[in-house]
This record gives C-alpha cells, sequence and structure tokens, in this order.
C-alpha cells in the first residue's frame, strides 16, 4: 500500500514541466493537489514565498519544496523506487 503523502503541484497550462510532473504522479499513482498559478494570483504569491521562485512546477511534498521537476527528489521524498 502506497504511503499517504500532501502533495500540491504550483503549475501553468503551459508548461512542459508541470505537465511532466503530473504524468510522473499519475504513473505512480500519486494523488496531488494542482493549482494553477496563472489564474490564481494569490496563490502564485503563496508559491512565491514558499520557495523564492517564480519559475513553474514548484512541487510542495509533505511541506518539503521542490523547484522544477526534479525526479530524483522527488522520488526520494516520495519514497518511490528509482
Amino acid at each position: 500500500m502506497a504511503q499517504k503523502h500532501e502533495v500540491i503541484i504550483y503549475s501553468t497550462p503551459s508548461c512542459v514541466y508541470c505537465r511532466l510532473a503530473k504524468e510522473y504522479f499519475k504513473e505512480n499513482k500519486v494523488q496531488y493537489q494542482e493549482i494553477d498559478v496563472a489564474a490564481d494570483q494569490q496563490k502564485a504569491e503563496e508559491m512565491v514565498e514558499k520557495s523564492g521562485q517564480l519559475g513553474v512546477p514548484v512541487i510542495e511534498i509533505d511541506g518539503q519544496i521542490v523547484v522544477g521537476f526534479d525526479k530524483p527528489r522527488i522520488q526520494k521524498l516520495l519514497g518511490l523506487p528509482n
């Protein structure tokens, strides 16, 4: 049984790496909450506050911030096999 993690991805509709990250989560049956920062200015500011980054994706896994689609770090934080 996969361990439950709190996963939030801050993304935009046009972001290629956001799409790759979401596909990766689906392949590994990881539930996530998606926040479209192009549509929600307040959430965009929250993302910048948490990450110091304007670029997407910003992924939050159990309170840990991952900037970009950093697959090795995401695997480690989720406890997924390489």
